[in-house]
């Protein structure tokens, strides 16, 4: 696969990249929380500037952000995927509700597998390979156990407002 250079593909383009998260993530805090009080946007503003300038100069933290964001970025790809396969069955859609449950099921169980898939870990999965030195018995009570496990924790009677 032949790379594409732009302008943030070097250290200062990621550096660059890194200080405009941290200062929007920095900013949006502080104006959420109003820890300076109301109308302090000039504070929030310098903390914020500070923060993110310090966070570009500390390599430790440049390189955990660096390596987290497209982490963060390809799970809500995968997020996004499962509630629009949800939004299929839970909105304006006029069915019994085990229906709607045993789609939302079977959405969940088709992006696991996509991404099991598509991420190249399907061929190391132990239980999935069924030749005749594993132990298939094992496997596919592996297999039942989480099933049932997910099955309660979907279905199951939760404490106080939890349904």
């Amino acid at each position: 696969m032949m790379m594409v250079e732009t302008i943030f593909s070097g250290p200062i383009g990621q550096a660059v990249l890194v200080f405009i998260l941290v200062f929007t993530l920095v900013f949006a805090v502080l104006q959420k929380a109003k820890i300076f009080g109301e109308g302090k946007k000039q504070s929030d503003v310098l903390v914020a500037l500070a923060v993110a300038l310090l966070t570009i100069t500390v390599g430790s933290a440049m390189d955990l952000i660096t390596r987290l964001v497209p982490f963060l970025a390809s799970a809500l790809v995968v997020i996004l995927v499962f509630l629009l396969l949800l939004g299929f069955f839970y909105k304006e859609f006029d069915a019994p509700s085990w229906m709607k449950n045993t789609a939302a099921v079977l959405a969940l169980l088709a992006v696991v597998i996509a991404v099991v898939y598509f991420t190249g870990a399907w061929e190391y999965l132990y239980f999935l390979t069924f030749d005749a030195s594993s132990n298939i018995v094992g496997n596919i009570v592996l297999v039942i156990v989480i099933v049932v496990a997910i099955l309660f924790a979907w279905f199951g009677k939760g404490k106080g407002n939890d349904k």
